[in-house]
């Protein structure tokens, strides 16, 4: 027990040491307004770029911007973890949680289906990070904006019509030293 204590009182004190660096060290907002249309890594391909492709725009049973329509959130189990590679080494690892939305009644069909969604969800956010997506003030709301319509696209596609949205819930970026 002693032996596990020193470790997670490190791990904890580095991580709230990086948590405060980051908001002490975080830009100005008008840092934001500098960047150009297409965010820090330039315009995506054309398969991500389009939030909502011609195949996806087919109409959703409930409107989504509703207040009283009905939604279920489903959690995906475990956190992302997606590594950021630079020089040909992980430089840092991005951690997310998310949830989907779905139509009211629908959540069980996220669970039955989570291994190939996640997956797919995968896939998304390591092209997000090889085009340089995780790099930067990589919380931009260009650049998460950009995240979140790929995510939102590729669950439509594993899941259908009846997921309104995906949402993160957390995301973190820890640096690896070396």
């Amino acid at each position: 027990m002693k032996k596990l204590l020193l470790p997670l009182i490190f791990l904890l004190v580095g991580t709230g040491g990086g948590v405060g660096a980051a908001m002490f060290l975080a830009p100005p907002e008008d840092a934001h307004a500098a960047m150009d249309e297409h965010g820090p890594c330039g315009p995506l391909p054309e398969d991500l770029a389009d939030p909502e492709p011609a195949s996806l725009q087919e109409e959703v049973p409930i409107d989504p911007t509703d207040p009283a329509a009905g939604f279920e959130y489903a959690r995906l189990n475990n956190q992302f973890i997606i590594p950021v590679v630079s020089d040909a080494r992980v430089a840092a690892l991005v951690v997310m949680s998310l949830s989907v939305e779905v139509v009211a009644g629908e959540k069980e069909l996220v669970f039955a289906h989570e291994p190939r969604l996640r997956d797919a969800l995968l896939q998304v956010m390591f092209d997000h990070a090889n085009l340089g997506g995780f790099d930067g003030v990589f919380t931009a709301s260009d650049n998460m904006g950009n995240l979140r319509a790929a995510l939102r696209n590729v669950a439509r596609q594993e899941l259908g019509q009846n997921v309104t949205d995906v949402l993160v819930l957390d995301v973190v970026r820890q640096e690896v030293p070396g």
